[in-house]
């Protein structure tokens, strides 16, 4: 969703760009699990190093990286983001219940279902199923498109009333760059999460600092080209938006298994929490580095 003062970002790579500094939040995917499917869905998308690198590069104009999923649409509606990244139906409720926003579908998208299931042993089995059976009817899904839930339906549009600019789901999927792999999502859903709050979360100060060290290198190299500058900015980059894990790391069947062990696992604990101090000091330095090859080329540039 997009305060409307900024211009309207339409893709991913739109995101990086320096207008959009300090304006665009998230909520952390280790907390959130439509924030989970939102980095999945670009790292499939673009393949895991270009993917990881916009997505850096993304966080790297990023305000905050919220608690919950609902801190962010929360922040856009109040005008407390401009930008937030969000599953549809948080950008769409929002935009219907006339908060001055609009949500946008990139290219690189995907249409996921959302699941409704029966709890085995529950107490209720019986009243469960009719409600079940009443969510996917048309009177039920009906509910659902009320422009103030904005839930998509799984019903073909001719069998209910759809309001007036609703998002065509079935076009959107049709369009969609990417066809969700859910079985790739979850053989590396733990290495996802621990990566992006190791890298993201966990460092954001220093991830800030890093791309607007190389905005400002940037914009000095505009007005007054120098190769050796922009060499360091180049070097700069590729310290602050390149994953500490590549993309054969990551379809090593070994390095996979340890995050899907039992962490309290005396032992398996000790492995993980060794690895994401390695990556937490990576980053750390990775950052600090990049925010001094940035320096140094806005230096050259005077």
């Amino acid at each position: 969703a997009t305060h409307l003062y900024l211009s309207v970002p339409k893709e991913w790579s739109d995101l990086a760009r320096p207008e959009y500094f300090g304006h665009v939040a998230i909520s952390s995917p280790s907390r959130s699990g439509t924030t989970h499917l939102t980095v999945e869905t670009l790292l499939q998308g673009e393949g895991w190093d270009k993917g990881w690198t916009q997505m850096l590069e993304i966080m790297g104009n990023a305000a905050a990286v919220t608690d919950r999923s609902f801190g962010v649409p929360d922040g856009v509606n109040s005008g407390q983001y401009g930008i937030g990244l969000v599953i549809d139906f948080f950008g769409l409720s929002a935009k219907y219940s006339g908060f001055p926003v609009e949500f946008a579908y990139p290219s690189v998208t995907a249409v996921v279902p959302a699941n409704i299931g029966l709890v085995t042993g529950g107490k209720n089995a019986e009243e469960a199923k009719k409600f079940i059976a009443y969510t996917l009817s048309a009177p039920g899904q009906q509910i659902l498109l009320d422009p103030k839930i904005s839930r998509l339906p799984i019903l073909p549009y001719a069998d209910l009333k759809v309001p007036a600019g609703y998002p065509d789901i079935q076009a959107v999927a049709k369009r969609a760059k990417v066809q969700f792999d859910s079985k790739l999502s979850e053989s590396r859903y733990q290495v996802v999460v621990n990566l992006f709050d190791q890298m993201v979360t966990f460092r954001l100060k220093e991830l800030q600092a890093a791309t607007k060290a190389i905005h400002e290198a940037e914009k000095r190299l505009k007005t007054k080209p120098n190769a050796q500058g922009s060499d360091l900015v180049k070097q700069a980059r590729g310290y602050a938006y390149s994953p500490l894990v590549g993309s054969d790391t990551v379809k090593n069947e070994q390095f996979l298994e340890l995050f899907r062990k039992n962490r309290r696992d005396v032992e398996v604990s000790k492995q993980l929490t060794g690895q994401e101090e390695l990556w937490a000091s990576k980053a750390k330095a990775n950052y600090a580095k990049a925010t001094e090859l940035a320096n140094q080329a806005a230096a050259l540039a005077k």
